[in-house]
Formats: structure tokens, C-alpha cells, sequence
């Protein structure tokens, strides 16, 4: 009996976190990125490596906003998939999660080939904040996980190479403000899931790139790869070469053996066949491949420091087994941003499939019997020719229309599309999917004007791309068109016509504590924390005057804005003001466990040292703590000096001495 490959909806029930609503305050700040070289380090490094650590790294997340409305209360919930299967594998797509795959099931065997996470935790790993662990994710954008990590992508039906039938995800990257599109087929009878990548920039000007393909799998695992050498990253920040496998003493290729989280580049030579695999004691595991566009191959360790064994627990339930993951990249580290030049594409083909190999050598001492024996195996069961060949037959297929649609993103793409006329074939972004974030946009663009805000409420999403600032600034000079043009100056880097914008509008704007919020933080940005904590009091208490119920909205901008204005008069011993801004938050927003860190912080300012470790014995938990984050330590070392507990060590490094 012939079974054809099949694409269908499904829906996946599991513990689930809301999302929440986004934090309405665009994110003005440098980003805090644990992901950067230490500027001393550069020095020793290759000079094409360098060059491209140095080639536009990303300084902030505009015009994306950041998602940390989350909390960690789960709750059984439907979540839509898209399933794809042939005779031999099974593919679970999350179109409304980034299009990630969450399962690889390979038939045959009976064996779940990634790392498939019983729960949908969000956690602050993400560029703009919430992501989630497990499965196959698309990161693109710059270096760390996507902005896309928890957003919904487009997705539809398209005809495969084989004459069967693909799944087609794409949408508009919007920190890069480039369109990609990925695709997913099961050839009849094949052991390995294709993908076919491709984005593309159709600006006349060239965009920085980062791609890197992330896959979770269980850690109890050898994890190989063609290379003798590879680039260590730790959150020292600290990139240099080590060999491979053996590092001070210890074979790296076995996760659980470090200690502190860390990243391993693999240095694969040119012309060497680019996979990479995670085998367990019996020899068997996942191996992916591509063409040689995507270069690099990574391990990502938790390691098995209490910091390390701790984010495993938060990002999923406990007494679950733990995951590394294996990574497939543009340039040889995720530190790197590649040029791609103006109306030009980059595209590529990769395959995920079971492994079965020789345990006693893949697992033996000498490492090079082990790395030939993966790729002797692996050259059996998909040879270096069939992946090139499948490329190529993907490629005339890219352009091809989609057929039915599976699922809707957002409507970005649709108004840049509308905006420059692209032609972007096989990736339609229809006017169809714009919505209400657009709207004023489409407006400005139709009528040249940017329309003012018929409610009182918070300000919609920025735009900041050179197109749209340009048309800011010709628009009729109202208060939300300087607010937004401030918002595009800032991230251009003219931060004195941004606070002289934000000052034109206070002078009209009926809704001030935006404006004041943007020149606090310019004034902290300048170093002037007096007037940045005056500017953070007063526009609190505008807001607490303007907002007119406790729906999601004004909730989320009275939380954000709080935070920040407590923060601000913490900096400068305004301790008494500090306590007011908190007192006036919602009971609920109070009981979050960041607001009662923060809650710790105020109550030591006050000289209450007591109620601040009380505060930590009733155990609170942060659930936007910050991939790296040491604020829990830090506040911990100024209370005691009593060992952390182990609930609040999320250390990433060792402790500097």
C-alpha cells in the first residue's frame, strides 16, 4: 500500500501560559545583549570574522515591541497545528508560534527524534522577550532567538517538487525589514523532512542577514560535527578557539559534562560536507544537513551547574529530562550578521532524519573514527548529491503561488508591500490581512497625513524604517506624528531631534505621559537621572489620571510605565516617591513576581533589611527574568551572604571573583 505524503490541521492540547499584551513603551534602550563579544576580545579573532561582529549589530528592537506580559500559570489549551506525514515521518507545525516544528516523529523506529517540551512556557530568551524551548525554530533577524518566537506566521499549501504537496511558511522580518519564506515537504517514502529557506531583500540598499535553524534535542547525547576546532562562547563573553572534542580536560561533545552554560562554533573546513548529530549510547539520534550556503553548525550546553539545571526547570516541568541544542547557520558564529546585497536572495536546502550508526565508534575515543562513521552513515542514507539535486529541484517551485491557506500572519508585510508595490512571487502578502495596527499607517501613506487617535489610550506601534521617517516628517506636524517621528529619529540615531520632536508635541498633546516617558529615558540616556526620574513621576501621574478602565491595555502601560518610574527614582534615593508610584499600581500588577523583586529593592532603600528578605523567603518568581540576567543575585548579595537559594540561581557564568 502506498501512502502519500499529507498536510493537514490538527489542534495540540497542552499546558499553556498566556502570552498577555505587549508592553506598549517602545523599547528606546540599547539592547542589554548577553550574546556580544567583549570589545578586548576582538583583537585575536580572524579578520572576516571580525568584520562581520562588527557589521550592524542590532542596537535595539524597534519597531517590534517587547512581549512580557506573560506569567507562568498554565493551563490546558488548544493550540492549531499543521501536520505533514508520509509513511515514514511525522512533522507538528505551530504556524501561530514562528512556524516552529515541535515533533519529528520517526514511524519505523517509534522514536520522537527532537526535543518535544510538554508545555508552552514563555521565558525572556527572545529578542523582544517571550520564547519558548523544544522543537525546530527559524531564527532570523539578528544575533539571539527571533522576534517571531511566539508571533503567528503565514502559511499555505504549495506543490512540491514530486509532485506532492509542501507547506509553505513565510512573513515580513521586521528588525531587518526583509520578507523570507520557509518550506517543508516529506518526499513519498523518505526518512528526511526537506526544508527549502530563502529570503530576500528588496530594498536598493544591501540588509545585514543572520539565520540560524535551532534544534532542541534531549541531552543525553554525543553531539558531532565535521570539525576539529571549534569557537567557545560563554556568557564571559569571551569568544576563542578550543579543539574538539577534548576541552580543559573534558569531552565537550557530551552536553552534561560542562558545568556553566555555553556555545560551541564549529569550525568546519571549506569543502567539507556541512551536518551536524545528536546520537545516543545505542548510536542512534537526529542528523541534519544542507547545501553549503548554511556554513556554520553550533552546540548550545546548559551544562550541569545549578544555574543551568535551573532554566531547565523554568522553561518546562520539572523532573522532565533536559535538552542541548544543535544549530545550523549563515556565518560560522551567531555573533555575525552577513551582507545581503540590495534586490538579491539567498536561499538554501536542509534535511532532519533518524541516524542509526555504529555505537562503538561514534562513542569511542578516537574522534575522528566517530566523526567518519556519522558521515559514512549518513552519505548511505542521503547522500551529499541527493541534497544538492533536491535544491535544486526545489528552487523553480519557490516561485510558485500558494494554494490554500493554513493560517494568517500579521499585516506588516502587507503594508510594505502596499507601500514600495514588491514583487515578492510565491510569498503574497495581502491586503486582505491588514488590521488595526496598520491602519494609521495606511492612512499616512494614502493621505500624506498620520491620523490622530479618536480614544484615549496608548499609543500604537512605531514605525522606524527610513521610508516611513521620511514621511513622518513631511506629515502635518500633530502630537502623535511627533511622538512617532521622535520614536524614528531616536532609532536613527539622532537623539537631539528626537527630544526636540517629543518637546514640540507636550506642547499640544493631550496625552502627555508617552512624550515625558521617550524624554526620561533621553535624559538617562544622557546621564541627567534627576530630571529623568522628575519626567518618569510626572508622566505616572498623567497616566493614572488619563486611563479610563483596567482592561489589558491601560494595565500593561501602567505596569511598564511603573516599573520604570520606580527604577528612575530608586537611582537617585527618591525612595518616598518610589514607594507612591508603587502603591498606585493594581493589587494583581503588585503581586507579580518581578513588581515584588522590585518590591525587595524599595523596602532595603528604605532600611528595612528584614522586610526585603522576607520578601525573598515568601518565594516570588520573575517570570520575564532575563536570559542572563544576575539582578536576583545581585540583590540577594546585598541582603546576606548566606548562599542563594536554589530556586533564584539562574547564574549563567561562573561568579566573578
Amino acid at each position: 500500500m502506498v501512502i502519500v505524503t499529507t498536510i493537514r490541521r490538527d489542534v495540540l492540547t497542552l499546558p499553556v501560559a498566556e502570552l498577555g499584551p505587549d508592553n506598549p513603551l517602545p523599547p528606546l534602550r540599547p539592547l542589554d545583549e548577553t550574546h556580544r563579544v567583549d570589545d578586548r576580545a576582538g583583537a585575536d579573532l580572524p579578520r572576516d570574522m571580525a568584520r562581520q561582529i562588527r557589521y550592524e549589530p542590532l542596537r535595539s528592537v524597534l519597531p517590534e515591541r517587547i512581549r512580557d506580559g506573560y506569567d507562568r500559570r498554565r493551563e490546558p489549551r488548544g493550540i492549531d497545528t499543521i501536520v505533514i506525514e508520509n509513511d515514514r515521518l511525522r512533522a507538528v507545525v505551530l504556524p501561530g508560534y514562528g512556524g516552529r516544528v515541535v515533533s519529528l516523529f520517526h514511524k519505523p523506529s517509534q522514536c520522537e527524534l527532537l526535543y518535544r517540551n510538554p508545555v508552552v512556557q514563555p521565558a525572556c530568551f527572545a529578542l523582544n522577550g517571550a520564547w519558548f524551548s523544544g522543537g525546530i525554530e527559524w531564527n532570523i533577524g539578528a544575533t539571539g532567538h527571533t522576534t517571531l518566537s511566539c508571533a503567528p506566521v503565514h502559511a499555505a499549501r504549495v506543490p512540491a517538487p514530486d509532485g506532492g504537496e509542501m507547506l509553505r511558511l513565510w512573513e515580513w522580518e521586521r528588525l531587518r525589514d526583509v520578507p523570507f519564506q520557509v518550506d517543508l515537504w516529506l518526499p513519498d517514502g523518505s526518512d528526511f523532512l526537506h526544508v527549502g529557506v530563502r529570503v530576500r531583500n528588496p530594498h536598493e540598499r544591501p540588509a545585514p542577514l543572520y539565520w540560524w535553524s535551532n534544534i532542541a534535542v534531549p541531552e543525553e547525547r554525543r553531539v558531532l560535527a565535521p570539525a576539529d576546532e571549534a569557537w567557545h562562547f560563554g556568557y564571559e563573553r569571551r569568544l576563542r578557539r578550543v579543539p574538539v572534542p577534548e576541552y580543559e580536560g573534558v569531552d565537550r561533545t557530551y552536553p552534561p559534562r560542562s558545568v556553566f552554560p555555553a556555545d560551541y562554533f564549529y569550525e568546519v573546513p571549506d569543502g567539507q560536507r556541512r551536518w551536524i548529530a545528536a546520537l545516543d549510547d545505542n548510536g542512534d539520534g537526529l542528523v541534519q544537513t544542507s547545501t553549503d550556503v548554511l556554513r556554520g553548525r553550533k552546540l548550545f550546553v546548559w551544562g550541569s551547574g545549578p544555574g543551568g539545571r535551573r532554566w531547565q526547570e523554568w522553561l518546562t516541568e520539572p523532573g522532565t529530562g533536559g535538552y542541548c541544542e544543535i544549530q545550523a547557520g549563515l556565518a560560522r558564529t551567531q555573533l555575525e550578521h552577513v551582507r545581503l546585497d540590495a534586490e538579491s536572495e539567498v536561499s538554501w536546502l536542509e534535511a532532519y532524519g533518524p541516524l542509526a550508526t555504529d555505537a562503538g565508534a561514534v562513542h569511542g575515543a578516537d574522534w575522528a573514527l566517530a566523526r567518519a562513521e556519522t558521515e559514512r552513515r549518513l552519505s548511505e542514507v542521503l547522500p551529499r548529491s541527493d541534497v544538492d539535486a533536491a535544491y535544486e529541484a526545489w528552487l523553480p517551485y519557490a516561485d510558485t503561488e500558494p494554494g490554500e491557506v493554513l493560517a494568517v500572519g500579521s499585516g506588516w508585510g502587507a503594508l510594505e508591500v502596499l507601500r514600495a508595490s514588491h514583487k515578492l512571487p510565491g510569498t503574497p502578502f495581502e491586503e486582505s490581512t491588514l488590521g488595526e495596527p496598520q491602519a494609521p499607517w495606511v492612512e499616512l501613506l494614502r493621505t500624506g497625513a498620520f491620523p490622530e487617535p479618536r480614544r484615549a489610550g496608548p499609543p500604537g506601534e512605531s514605525l522606524v524604517a527610513p521610508h516611513w521617517r521620511d514621511m513622518l516628517e513631511t506629515a502635518p506636524a500633530k502630537p502623535l506624528t511627533e511622538y512617532h517621528l521622535g520614536v524614528a529619529q531616536w532609532h536613527a540615531g539622532d537623539l537631539a531631534q528626537a527630544v526636540r520632536s517629543w518637546e514640540r508635541a507636550l506642547e499640544l498633546a493631550p496625552s502627555l505621559w508617552p512624550l515625558l516617558r521617550c524624554l526620561a529615558v533621553a535624559d538617562q540616556e544622557a546621564g541627567n537621572r534627576e530630571r529623568a526620574a522628575d519626567r518618569y513621576a510626572e508622566a505616572f501621574d498623567d497616566l493614572c489620571q488619563e486611563r479610563r478602565d483596567d482592561g489589558p491595555a491601560w494595565t500593561a502601560a501602567t505596569a511598564a510605565l511603573g516599573r520604570e518610574a520606580v527604577g528612575a527614582l530608586l537611582a537617585v534615593r527618591r525612595t518616598g516617591e518610589a514607594r507612591r508610584v508603587r502603591d498606585r499600581l493594581r493589587p494583581a500588577t503588585r503581586a507579580r513576581g518581578r513588581f515584588r523583586l522590585l518590591e525587595a529593592e524599595l523596602l532595603l532603600a528604605e532600611g528595612d533589611r528584614d522586610g526585603a528578605r522576607a520578601v525573598f523567603d515568601e518565594a516570588f518568581e520573575v517570570a520575564d527574568l532575563r536570559e542572563g540576567a544576575e539582578t536576583i543575585t545581585a540583590l540577594w548579595t546585598r541582603l546576606t551572604d548566606e548562599p542563594l537559594p536554589p530556586h533564584y540561581d539562574f547564574r549563567m557564568r561562573p561568579t566573578p571573583d
